[in-house]
């Protein structure tokens, strides 16, 4: 890992493949950046405060929770990188803390150079929806998680193809013994936090190249879909018209 200090914001770092995250780059020296979903979470994670990690709070299902976190971000030091790691397997809250939330905070943050979207091996079940129009963003019913990380992982590319200045990923961390995957899963849960913590910090020559769909550091090839500039642009003008902001 690089010795150059960054500044980067961790989403949903109270626990599994977050906190790991937050915790390996504290322990790197890097300045962290942790984000927990309501002030109860917060008390969770003392130890990595009291290592020196700053905090915003706020429930990624809650747009207007998500603006003033983004407003509190733009306020501050600028961050180098952002993952993207919040996330929920079910439920309501599906839509909008898998995409919606991630869409405003890339449009908001101009200053981050790198970011990094947690996507799964479940975005192979998604479906690139020839009309966007159908789908409920706002979370009234229960969404699709395979449409939720095929989604993320068409935004992280579209901002790949239209910043040129920014390295953006995608990373499946494959699927890990958190309390999102269960005690049983099958992968490494050391390994699921590794790649998103390089390609956040390092300069390795492979981590500062953009628009990947990375597993386990190996770049992969992701659903045909994602690559797909008209269904990038398709996705990106329904999330900016559900949103009201423009990437």
């Amino acid at each position: 890992m690089t010795h150059t200090t960054r500044r980067i914001l961790v989403t949903g770092s109270a626990d599994g493949l977050g906190r790991a995250a937050a915790q390996s780059l504290l322990s790197a020296g890097h300045e962290v950046v942790v984000h927990v979903r309501n002030q109860k979470r917060a008390a969770d994670i003392g130890p990595l405060l009291d290592q020196g990690a700053g905090i915003v709070v706020g429930d990624f299902a809650d747009r207007d929770a998500v603006r003033r976190i983004a407003a509190e971000l733009n306020a501050a030091q600028p961050l180098h990188a952002v993952i993207h790691n919040a996330g929920v397997w079910s439920g309501p809250a599906v839509m909008p803390v898998n995409i919606i939330a991630p869409y405003l905070l890339t449009a908001l943050l101009p200053a981050p150079r790198r970011l990094v979207y947690l996507s799964s091996g479940s975005h192979f079940g998604g479906h690139p929806h020839s009309s966007l129009a159908g789908i409920d963003w706002r979370g009234e019913h229960a969404g699709s998680y395979a449409d939720s990380k095929l989604f993320v992982t068409a935004l992280a590319a579209a901002v790949a193809r239209l910043r040129p200045g920014v390295m953006s990923n995608a990373v499946d961390p494959g699927w890990v013994p958190t309390r999102m995957g269960g005690p049983n899963a099958p992968d490494d849960l050391e390994l699921g936090h590794r790649t998103q913590e390089w390609l956040a910090s390092s300069d390795d020559p492979q981590a500062l190249t953009s628009g990947g769909y990375w597993y386990h550091r190996q770049r992969q090839e992701p659903h045909e879909a994602v690559h797909d500039h008209v269904f990038q642009d398709r996705l990106l003008h329904a999330l900016a018209h559900e949103t009201g902001v423009h990437l």
